[in-house]
């Protein structure tokens, strides 16, 4: 993708300065909350060096609709995504976790059900690792078999403090515990999935 199709801006949160970049088909990437304005465009120009520094009305509403997200509101993420570059699995897996309903959890394992691979719990691990997305595809809301919290770029404390804010753990509660909990019939029953609607390009 030609770097001139690209806009990108940062939107200022309770939990810092998230960036985002967003192409005629829709969004493209988020860069999870960073110290600075700067710190948060960087990677975006540095992928998209010819990108447009600014937004249009509909970017400024998703920003809006992240500052909500980030105090703790509950937020439906249903703008289209341009998912262009993803492999039709990462496509398949990121479809399932976003609709994982808020304040709940899946294991990478159930994940690997939904989309047909049972023996692929350690493929989705990568698929997500490779989320170009997060928050918009929640994929803080997978975490291990054994309720632990699996990774999250590096930033497992901020995993923690999502799950939190999304009523998934509580304040103060061992990270995971009440998610192995939920996970203890994994083996005997088929995951549900959510029915909304998502747009993929």
């Amino acid at each position: 993708m030609e770097g001139g199709e690209v806009t990108v801006t940062a939107c200022r949160t309770a939990f810092g300065w998230v960036g985002i970049a967003a192409s005629p088909r829709g969004l493209l990437a988020l860069i999870l909350p960073q110290p600075t304005e700067e710190d948060a465009l960087r990677p975006l120009l540095a992928r998209w060096g010819l990108a447009r520094v600014g937004e249009d009305a509909s970017l400024a509403h998703f920003k809006e609709k992240l500052r909500r997200y980030f105090e703790g509101q509950e937020v439906t993420f249903d703008e289209p995504l341009d998912l262009s570059q993803a492999t039709p699995f990462q496509r398949r897996v990121w479809q399932a976790v976003r609709e994982i309903p808020r304040g709940e959890t899946r294991s990478y394992g159930e994940i690997a059900h939904l989309v047909g691979a049972p023996r692929a719990a350690r493929a989705v691990g990568g698929a997500l690792a490779a989320n170009p997305l997060p928050i918009v595809i929640p994929c803080h809301r997978v975490i291990s078999s054994d309720g632990g919290l699996g990774g999250f770029g590096g930033r497992v404390e901020l995993k923690r403090r999502l799950l939190r804010l999304e009523g998934a753990i509580n304040e103060g509660e061992e990270a995971g515990n009440r998610c192995a909990s939920a996970l203890t019939h994994e083996s005997s029953t088929t995951p549900r999935q959510a029915s909304r609607s998502t747009s993929f390009a």
